[in-house]
């Protein structure tokens, strides 16, 4: 079901549109879980401790450190040929301004505690794992790091997905310490709960991530050329 929606949902100009109003304001709400597992204060999650070690050194915004991240891994999987999508350019700008956003506003103030800290990660895992389910329901791509995970997967060959998964995550914290991003149980805690809270999320929705259809941005491009409005 989920796939023929996708593929009758991006027939037209106006529904891909629509979808990609879908996938920001998804990214935007993703943006405050992020913020939140950042805030939490007890380590961040993999990327992001690449992110803000990035930040801390060259003192930039962290959404200035993700955007620049973000689309130089972008660059990675279009050379490594990988399907790019119109959603995945905006993901790779609108989740880091979103953080940069909360933070000016100071919506949530720093945890001091474990107490406090290990809810508050949690709450941003949970929000990341169901804006992930409503942006990947646009169909129209996935994030620039999921797409590099697939492509260095297949070219792994033998090496199970996980493991690549884990050196890739371990690649990105290792870095991210050796800028100063923040390293603590929290980074454990986004390493190894953020799968299994997406699937529970994706779950209880009853949402199956391998049979959406992502349309290619080619495929984008020669809907909109024939202006089909919806």
């Amino acid at each position: 079901m989920i796939k023929k929606y996708a593929l009758k949902e991006n027939r037209t100009a106006g529904a891909i549109l629509v979808n990609m109003l879908l996938a920001a304001i998804s990214l935007f709400a993703n943006g405050f879980g992020v913020y939140l597992t950042i805030q939490a204060n007890i380590g961040a999650g993999p990327w992001d401790v690449l992110n803000l070690g990035v930040s801390h050194t060259f003192g930039i915004l962290y959404g200035t450190a993700s955007v620049a991240i973000s689309y130089a891994i972008l660059g990675i999987d279009i050379a490594f040929k990988e399907p790019i999508g119109i959603a995945m350019f905006i993901d790779a700008f609108v989740v880091g301004k979103a953080v940069d956003l909360f933070n000016k506003l100071d919506v949530v103030h720093k945890c001091d505690s474990l107490k406090t800290g290990i809810p508050v990660m949690f709450l941003g895992l949970v929000i990341m794992a169901y804006t992930q389910y409503t942006y990947m329901s646009a169909s129209l791509g996935c994030g620039p790091r999921d797409t590099l995970l697939v492509a260095l997967a297949k070219r792994a060959k033998k090496i199970p997905i996980g493991i690549v998964s884990i050196t890739l995550l371990s690649l990105a914290t290792f870095i991210g310490w050796l800028l100063g991003g923040p390293v603590g149980i929290g980074t454990l805690i986004c390493a190894f709960a953020t799968g299994p809270i997406m699937q529970l999320a994706f779950a209880t929705v009853r949402f199956n991530a391998t049979s959406v259809h992502h349309q290619h941005l080619a495929t984008s491009f020669r809907v909109f050329m024939k202006k089909k409005i919806a």
